[in-house]
């Protein structure tokens, strides 16, 4: 009897550490984003560019976390953002393809929310060059959010909203010296089913970020 409830302790315990463990592993917090130095803006516009080969190196953490601030991070008490939105519905969510899982980006709490385990950064794109970049951006539009009903307001302003995202990671990454390109030609039915969306969210633009292959 005593061996039984000592198997069933030490089996609950084992559960209790890898649910704990698997936990930890869906949400990344991220460090505090770096709101000084850099290139002066001048300078990051002159040298804005979009690049197509990528090295297989990954983005250290600290400059992960700086990219998706500038993309997209939460500049103000008030809870607005780095970029611009429409009638600030703020219906832009970035979701993040790295070769171990595809995340998402809570502005919020400035962390990553693992969804998925396993490399989608193929799917991102129909260029070969997609599966190369550290970072796959995927910027979809939560059409809930939004709550808009005229399909041609719809394509404008998640269209434009998206790209004030991409602009802010171009210039950020002009500042680091990381190559990236924005991209629309996406297959998008098959990236929404990989990545579970649900009917009413839109993928609007993509962008790969990463080192330049030298």
């Amino acid at each position: 009897m005593v061996r039984i409830c000592l198997r069933a302790v030490l089996t609950g315990l084992f559960f209790l550490v890898c649910t704990v463990s698997s936990h930890a592993q869906e949400v990344i917090k991220l460090p505090g984003p770096k709101t000084e130095g850099g290139m002066p803006l001048m300078q990051a516009l002159k040298e804005r560019k979009s690049g197509r080969e990528f090295s297989n190196e990954k983005l250290p953490v600290p400059v992960l976390s700086n990219l998706l601030w500038a993309a997209w991070g939460i500049n103000r008490p008030d809870g607005h953002h780095t970029a611009p939105s429409a009638s600030n519905r703020q219906e832009i969510d970035v979701y993040v393809a790295t070769s171990e899982g595809l995340y998402l980006y809570e502005a919020k709490d400035h962390q990553l929310k693992q969804l998925l385990a396993g490399d989608i950064r193929k799917l991102t794109g129909t260029q070969p060059f997609v599966g190369e970049a550290a970072v796959n951006l995927i910027y979809v539009a939560d059409l809930a959010k939004g709550n808009r009903k005229d399909p041609a307001a719809i394509e404008f302003y998640t269209g434009t909203n998206a790209a004030f995202l991409a602009q802010n990671v171009y210039l950020f990454c002009a500042s680091e010296g990381l190559a990236t390109v924005v991209r629309a030609s996406i297959d998008r039915e098959a990236l929404a089913k990989a990545m579970k969306l649900r009917p009413d969210q839109k993928i609007a633009l993509a962008q790969s970020v990463g080192y330049p292959r030298k």
